[in-house]
């Protein structure tokens, strides 16, 4: 038995395809099919169920399939250990964003990390708290900034930065002449909003005391970007709330529609997240130490009411 068959095996489970496998684990589809038919040999037992399609795991194999994930991850657990011990800060990691953070966040450090840490291959992915889930669970990405707390035992999560929403509200609007927003005034209705799959669209339904839309407007609008919103928004046809650092960039006449909220603001918790059994935490302290640099100047609010990303249902 080898590591290599076990990754190959691992990546048929994935996949449940023998091509698309091979494809992924970079060999051909003879030789990953042969790997894995060796080691059922030696194990007299079938992991596969090849009549299957797609193809499935036997009983067995799903014991085996659950062994292999802790005995290939240990076993990458000594290439970190010596990258750790000799101080090494680099080759290749993964993360992955969400898109209500990535335009604000990204520009703020990717320059300050890649010149501070040169050897390190930073590959990010734009992708839905949903979706980096999934891929920090099976082993796809390292890490992942997002909001926060997901209430998940096998994620652990390191706050960078807590942001408090603002409204963006036009003349039009009955709390236009406001100076501050009661979160009690709000109704979930009366809002634009992102389209499902954005957390933040879920935390403004958290937020509000109304969680049935009557659509009282006579449409409904979702979209998946802020820029949208608040060109719709300056149109007239409702308010809209963004996260205080988008609203940072927004020019002076359009900042003129913004309204904080009454103390403690509504803000969510943004957080470099990853899997409890995260083998790169060199990396990761690295990128937690370049965010906390640039984060402070730009944003440092403590006294907040966090509001969670969880849909309740």
């Amino acid at each position: 038995m080898t590591i290599t068959q076990l990754k190959y095996v691992l990546s048929v489970a994935e996949y449940q395809n023998f091509t698309v496998a091979a494809e992924h684990s970079f060999v051909t589809q003879p030789t990953l099919s042969m790997q894995i038919q060796k080691l059922e040999d030696e194990l007299d037992v079938q992991i596969f169920n090849r009549s299957k399609k797609p193809i499935e795991l036997t009983d067995v194999g799903k014991k085996i399939v659950e062994q292999a994930k802790v005995i290939v991850d240990e076993s990458n657990r000594i290439i970190d250990i010596i990258h750790q011990q000799k101080g090494f800060i680099g080759g290749e990691f993964k993360l992955g964003i969400i898109p209500t953070i990535m335009p604000t966040l990204l520009p703020m450090f990717l320059n300050n990390f890649t010149k501070k840490y040169p050897k390190v291959k930073l590959i990010i992915e734009e992708l839905t708290t949903e979706e980096i889930i999934k891929k920090l669970t099976d082993g796809h990405i390292d890490a992942a900034i997002a909001a926060t707390p997901l209430e998940n035992e096998t994620i652990k999560e390191r706050p960078l930065y807590y942001e408090p929403f603002v409204g963006l509200i036009p003349q039009n609007h009955r709390l236009y002449n406001n100076k501050k927003i009661d979160v009690d005034e709000l109704e979930v209705d009366d809002i634009l909003l992102l389209e499902d799959g954005h957390c933040f669209k879920d935390s403004v339904i958290n937020l509000c005391r109304a969680h049935k839309i009557d659509n009282k407007k006579g449409f409904q609008l979702e979209s998946g970007s802020f820029d949208t919103l608040i060109r719709l928004s300056k149109e007239g046809l409702g308010m809209t709330l963004l996260p205080y650092l988008h609203a940072l960039d927004l020019n002076s006449k359009d900042k003129s529609f913004l309204r904080e909220f009454k103390t403690p603001p509504p803000a969510r918790e943004v957080s470099l997240i990853y899997h409890k059994s995260q083998l790169k935490m060199q990396l990761i302290e690295a990128l937690k130490k370049t965010i906390d640099g640039v984060i402070k100047g730009a944003i440092a609010f403590s006294d907040v009411k966090i509001i969670s990303p969880i849909q309740k249902k």
